[in-house]
């Protein structure tokens, strides 16, 4: 059973946005099948490199968007973006050395992240952009 399954609540109602959603989604139930598997802490840093280079291009894509409509919570959308790219990085950082555990506690973080940001600030976005006719 996966961590997380996609469902139309996260919608943003922007398909491209929504379709890398799926994508993170996706990432994050690897990283979980693997850590299930036993084998959380062999594939942490393969699929750690994925989300966070995943990750750089789908938030890259967001601000982007977000610049070119004049979004006016761009500033602190991008604060949260990076917040999340740091805590990522410290995981990654840890692994690396050898002192990066992969558990629940990780996972969750990262399903909870992933949840509360597109339901809460993703979903904003996608009413700002429909209202300019992006879908």
């Amino acid at each position: 059973m996966a961590l997380m399954e996609w469902s139309p609540a996260f919608s943003v109602k922007v398909k491209k946005f929504d379709d890398q959603h799926k994508k993170l989604v996706d990432l994050v139930n690897q990283l979980y099948d693997a850590m299930k598997a036993g084998e959380g802490n062999t594939m942490l840093g393969v699929v750690l490199q994925s989300l966070i280079a995943y990750t750089g291009s789908h938030f890259a894509d967001e601000e982007k968007l977000m610049q070119a409509n004049g979004y006016p919570e761009y500033t602190k959308h991008k604060a949260l973006h990076e917040n999340l790219v740091k805590q990522v990085l410290d995981l990654q950082k840890k692994s690396q050395a050898g002192g990066g555990v992969l558990t629940i506690s990780v996972m969750n973080f990262l399903k909870d992240w992933l949840i509360n940001h597109i339901q809460g600030e993703d979903k904003k976005y996608g009413q700002y952009f429909n209202a300019k006719g992006i879908s």
